[in-house]
């Protein structure tokens, strides 16, 4: 049965509906995502809605598959095996531990912070990360997310997705930066933030996959008293360039 499913699955995949009870397993997982301390029984039923009952049977799923464990104190929390999942997926966007030297030189070239970010939904998501060693620096981690319209990331990655992906967050209601501001993206591969929240400032420019699908943003982020957008441009654009070189040549 296993096996006739799956070659259905893969003649015709629009035949093919998702799992509505599994969707809801992984949104469970979702919300431990954006936690940042455990969580007991009764804030997940809040958060995701649904009866205890039900919501403590996803919980007893996800406990018996070992993504999530539960505390002496009765709460809940992600497994360490998430980890794995997380490092396995970098590795296979080709975003992994070898894009760090890359970061690395950038950072030494320009005095900032270099971060990768992808979209994550509506959203872009920093990956990978190499800070600089001034005393001045922008903490924006690994795992924070940062809106499409007014990042520099967000900007990068919202100009070279595919028009229906552009229009479908439109529809939802989800900002997107201007057309004008888009199309200027494109134009130059680069792009700046736009509201400069806590004195930060960042630039980001594209990377590509082998077949030219924009996988992630390069950015270089700084405490806007001293960050100068234009001074690491071409180092930054290089940069990307570079991983966008090497991603592709990991696909040869």
């Amino acid at each position: 049965m296993i096996q006739r499913i799956s070659i259905e699955y893969m003649t015709d995949p629009k035949g093919v509906r998702p799992l509505s009870s599994v969707l809801k397993v992984f949104a469970l997982l979702d919300v431990f995502a954006e936690a940042r301390k455990s969580l007991r029984l009764s804030e997940l039923t809040r958060l995701v809605g649904g009866g205890r009952a039900t919501v403590y049977q996803r919980l007893v799923t996800l406990m018996e598959a070992g993504w999530v464990e539960q505390l002496e104190d009765g709460s809940y929390r992600l497994s360490m095996h998430s980890t794995r999942l997380a490092h396995a997926a970098l590795e296979q966007a080709n975003l992994g531990i070898r894009t760090v030297p890359i970061l690395q030189q950038l950072v030494d070239v320009a005095g900032e912070t270099a971060s990768l970010a992808v979209l994550d939904g509506g959203e872009a998501r920093i990956v990978q990360r190499v800070e600089s060693e001034g005393v001045l620096r922008a903490e924006l981690k690994v795992g924070a997310r940062l809106s499409l319209d007014n990042s520099a990331s967000g900007r990068v990655l919202a100009a070279f997705v595919t028009p229906e992906v552009l229009q479908r967050w439109i529809d939802s209601g989800i900002p997107v930066p201007a057309p004008e501001m888009l199309e200027k993206v494109r134009r130059e591969r680069f792009a700046v933030s736009g509201d400069r929240m806590e004195g930060i400032m960042a630039t980001a420019a594209p990377v590509f996959e082998a077949g030219g699908r924009i996988l992630a943003a390069l950015s270089l982020v700084g405490p806007q008293q001293r960050f100068q957008a234009e001074k690491s441009r071409a180092d930054l654009i290089a940069a990307a360039e570079k991983i966008t070189q090497m991603i592709r040549g990991q696909a040869l």
